[in-house]
């Protein structure tokens, strides 16, 4: 299941190292609850994998023991790349394990109306270039969509007008690399668990309203999909309310100010209906926190306080909520989130394929 909490020694010592600065092996130990041998072992093979190296110049003696010295993230040649794809751009980006943006792009392809094959084959040449200019080996692919997935990354999305389209398997035959497709909103609770120090990580649920309506929340396992059937809550749903021919997309909606008589109450029905969706998702799934996302949150600025009102009416208790600000930062995450979401699972794994592969 994607964005599995991490649960081998060497993923959980990977996870707390790479969000800190440095850490020794006491306090992976304090931070795990494992043996000294045990970090001891899994700080070794990542070690020699390349993903963390000894600070021996800021080793700390402890009188006659043996000297504490710090680990801190290595920076591993290899690059893992994340893919958004969107209904009018796709955003890919190269990533280093420890998040950074190496390299970027956003293709303009508006998906419904192009051959799925044809846009799976844009995709492919970008990260081609985009792989080719940073000279560096590509680990693993990380892709996001809407609609849903199939275990093998077959993706059914309307809003695209894709059925069962195989990005997965085209993707694993053009890379030869572990490829991980994801939904959105699956994305989305991946990029706060991969965020969070704390490996118990308290449950997330992702709400994301745009032209789909999309659920993810966590489980022992990883990250759930929950599937929600609302399409009078998507932005299309939204406009056939509204029911005006100049009113064709949501920003019509919220500028438009000849149609406001109609467009803002059925905007603020919207803001209350995902407000109530949240809530009865809450006390289904019973989250410590609640991040939403997409167009109708962003685009809408009036949406927020109707939205959050009908989630805090509807579950009878305070409920943590959190908004995506912009887009950009929501395309951003989850494009790294997907990307890196192999790598901090298996680390050692993903190390040994691409050793196989030189």
């Amino acid at each position: 299941m994607a964005f599995s909490r991490p649960s081998s020694p060497a993923a959980k010592c990977l996870h707390l190292v790479r969000l800190g600065e440095l850490a020794s092996r006491s306090e992976l130990i304090e931070a795990t609850g494992l043996s000294q041998p045990t970090i001891t072992r899994a700080v070794t093979a990542l070690v020699g994998a390349g993903y963390v190296t000894e600070r021996l110049d800021l080793a700390k003696s402890n009188g006659r023991g043996r000297p504490t010295v710090p680990l801190e993230l290595a920076d591993p040649e290899a690059v893992h790349a994340g893919v958004s794809v969107g209904t009018e751009a796709t955003y890919i980006a190269l990533f280093d394990v420890k998040g950074h943006t190496l390299t970027c792009v956003d293709l303009e392809l508006p998906v419904a109306k192009m051959d799925q094959d044809d846009f799976i084959q844009h995709i492919m040449a970008g990260l081609n270039r985009l792989t080719a200019s940073v000279g560096r080996p590509l680990a693993t692919v990380g892709v996001t969509a809407s609609g849903t997935v199939t275990p093998d990354g077959r993706v059914t999305a309307h809003n695209l007008g894709w059925d069962n389209v195989p990005f997965g398997p085209q993707m694993r035959e053009q890379f030869s690399v572990p490829v991980q497709v994801t939904s959105v909103s699956a994305a989305i609770v991946g990029s706060e668990l991969q965020s969070s120090r704390d490996l118990s990580m308290p449950s997330v649920l992702a709400l994301f309203a745009d032209d789909s309506i999309a659920c993810a929340v966590t489980t022992e396992n990883g990250v759930m999909p929950v599937e929600v059937s609302r399409d009078d809550l998507t932005t299309q749903g939204l406009l056939s309310a509204i029911g005006k021919p100049e009113v064709r997309t949501l920003r019509d909606a919220v500028t438009n100010p000849q149609h406001q008589d109609v467009s803002r109450p059925a905007l603020d029905r919207r803001a209350r209906g995902l407000g109530q969706l949240a809530g009865e998702l809450c006390e289904t799934y019973h989250p410590a926190t609640v991040v939403v996302a997409g167009s109708a949150f962003i685009d809408d600025p009036l949406a927020p306080a109707p939205f959050a009102q009908a989630a805090r009416e509807t579950t009878g208790s305070k409920v943590d909520l959190r908004m995506l600000p912009t887009h950009t930062e929501m395309v951003r995450d989850i494009a790294r989130a997907v990307a890196l979401d192999l790598v901090l699972t298996e680390p050692l794994a993903v190390a040994e394929r691409l050793t196989a592969r030189r």
